[in-house]
């Protein structure tokens, strides 16, 4: 199964079992303290997600799949030829290219893993075809294939199978493949040998928990996802809280920080795919650009990509948000007019988030 799971772009599978009820207390205590924020389908399914038998009535096992998803320049941004050459890691270059993009105002950046097709149609489409090879080696079983789009405790599942460990800031870590990749499932009505779980090597390091911007990793193996810059741009609907908006920076789409300063990062793996390269036009751009598209623009250049979710109007708030972080630090005129540009937009939230902006510049 590993060779055919390899085949189809999978860095590694295991096997859960389906008794999580040791995280059932934690799950509970995270949904009491409200740290889920508006996310409500995390509470809406209430403790499902920690029984995949009530999820899908049968399952008795859980296959679960990672795949890397660093874009192929990374290599080369570390020295390696070609994505086939990354065996031993993309090695500490990338991060380095990846901080030094967020010391420059005004560029925009969009989480790593969001700058290519959407992982959820890549993932679900070669997990089918994964369970297709499987039924075809063993005949017809039930199954349902999982992408993050569905109450599933995905990084529990992963760690319980020997994908790696919670890290503090509560990503799955690998060895030999850092955190940067994708997890899904295959829920399944037939019983398999159980991986083994491996130790958790994070040790004495805290280096996710400092360097988070807004402090949203509150403890180790706890985030309260109302601080978090990724949930705050993608997830969150509304209003930006005031003062977290300064902390965004020029982060646009998600956060990298507790992952490009992890140390076990330097292992990460470069994509064997295309599908997760850099699409031209979201990596790289000045926030002045991408603050001019128009909603027709905006999803012509998202189109197949996890960065439409959000709507044009969630976009133009993420960037002027930025914009106004760019004109505190540097007063660049340039900013100023195109922040302008925006001041009359019809939507009152894009119109509120401009203001802001545009008020840095005297703070």
């Amino acid at each position: 199964m590993q060779e055919w799971a390899r085949e189809l772009g999978f860095s590694q599978i295991g096997v859960a079992g389906v008794d999580l009820s040791a995280a059932e207390p934690g799950l509970s205590a995270w949904l009491a303290q409200g740290f889920h924020g508006e996310m409500h389908y995390m509470a809406s399914h209430g403790l499902k997600r920690a029984r995949p038998s009530e999820l899908v009535p049968g399952t008795v096992s859980v296959i679960t799949a990672r795949m890397d998803y660093l874009p192929r320049y990374t290599g080369q941004a570390a020295g390696q030829g070609s994505a086939e050459e990354g065996s031993q890691g993309a090695g500490p270059a990338w991060q380095a290219h990846e901080l030094a993009r967020l010391t420059r105002p005004h560029e925009a950046i969009v989480s790593v893993y969001a700058r290519g097709r959407d992982y959820h149609k890549v993932l679900r489409a070669r997990l089918q075809k994964l369970s297709d090879r499987i039924a075809e080696a063993i005949g017809p079983f039930g199954h349902r294939v999982f992408t993050d789009s569905a109450p599933v405790l995905e990084a529990e599942l992963a760690a319980r199978s020997g994908q790696g460990w919670r890290g503090k800031h509560t990503l799955v870590l690998n060895r030999e493949a850092g955190s940067m990749f994708f997890l899904g499932e295959i829920y399944v009505d037939m019983a398999l040998p159980e991986s083994a779980p491996v130790t958790a090597h994070c040790g004495s390091c805290s280096a996710c928990i400092d360097v988070c911007p807004t402090q949203a990793i509150i403890a180790p193996h706890r985030i309260d996802a109302r601080r978090c810059i990724s949930y705050l741009t993608i997830e969150h609907a509304g209003a930006i809280p005031l003062e977290l908006r300064p902390l965004l920076g020029n982060r646009i789409y998600g956060c990298d920080d507790c992952q490009l300063i992890c140390p076990w990062n330097k292992f990460a793996q470069v994509s064997r795919l295309p599908d997760f390269d850099e699409r031209q036009g979201l990596s790289g751009q000045q926030l002045v650009h991408l603050f001019a598209w128009d909603e027709a623009t905006f999803l012509r250049m998202t189109e197949g990509g996890p960065i439409r979710r959000i709507g044009h109007e969630r976009w133009l708030r993420n960037v002027a948000v930025a914009l106004g972080n760019a004109l505190k630090a540097t007063g660049d005129g340039s900013l100023r007019t195109a922040l302008q540009s925006r001041a009359d937009h019809e939507s009152a939230l894009v119109r509120e988030h401009v203001a802001w902006a545009l008020g840095r510049e005297f703070e």
